[in-house]
């Protein structure tokens, strides 16, 4: 029995760790629903109120994560704007990670900054030709990994890149995960790049 409670407070503890929101939320659930157990096992209804209490709250977080209406945003911004610069320059670490090559934005570039809930949660940048934009950047912070950002930017999202004289995305990713990551979200590979058709 004991071990159960063990258990309940090391995935309790480990959600804490968690940088990712949607991560924290399933493990702290995983994590409360075990303090359920022990508790009934003891048995003592604090820990169960508690903890019950502590798993609905989970889940409704995590309704609301993966609801279809989530408030996701992109917002277009001067390539050479404070606010942006000064965002990438906080992140460029874990930009490096995806991106090696990526050093700064360009004045010719294309910039958005991607928001949840009215907050940055991350940065594309692009380097335009014509109706084809040359994706030189695609970020989103760790925290908002898992919150379908880009599932939505390149899916009911994609509007801000065709009201901006866009239909046709293009990568050329430089990390394997990148590579990944833009797949599944629906751009198509080719002999030497990935592309993402955005009228019809």
């Amino acid at each position: 029995m004991e071990l159960v409670g063990y258990v309940a407070s090391a995935l309790v503890v480990a959600s804490l760790a968690m940088t990712s929101v949607v991560r924290l939320r399933i493990v702290s659930l995983v994590g409360s629903v075990v303090f359920v157990v022990y508790g009934a096992l003891l048995p003592s209804i604090p820990i169960i109120i508690t903890n019950a209490a502590v798993a609905g709250l989970n889940i409704w977080f995590l309704r609301k994560e993966f609801a279809p209406n989530r408030d996701l945003g992109a917002v277009p911004i001067a390539p050479d704007a404070p606010f942006l610069l000064d965002f990438l320059r906080s992140h460029a670490t874990d930009i490096a990670t995806f991106h090696p090559e990526f050093d700064a934005p360009d004045p010719g570039d294309f910039a958005l900054v991607l928001t949840r809930d009215g907050l940055p949660a991350g940065a594309l940048i692009g380097r335009p030709d014509g109706t084809t934009l040359h994706l030189r950047l695609d970020y989103v912070m760790h925290a908002y990994r898992d919150s379908r950002i880009g599932q939505w930017l390149y899916g009911r999202g994609t509007r801000v890149f065709t009201e901006a004289g866009f239909d046709r995305l293009v990568a050329r990713p430089t990390s394997p995960e990148l590579a990944s990551y833009l797949m599944n979200v629906g751009f198509e590979s080719t002999q030497s790049e990935l592309c993402l058709s955005l009228r019809g």
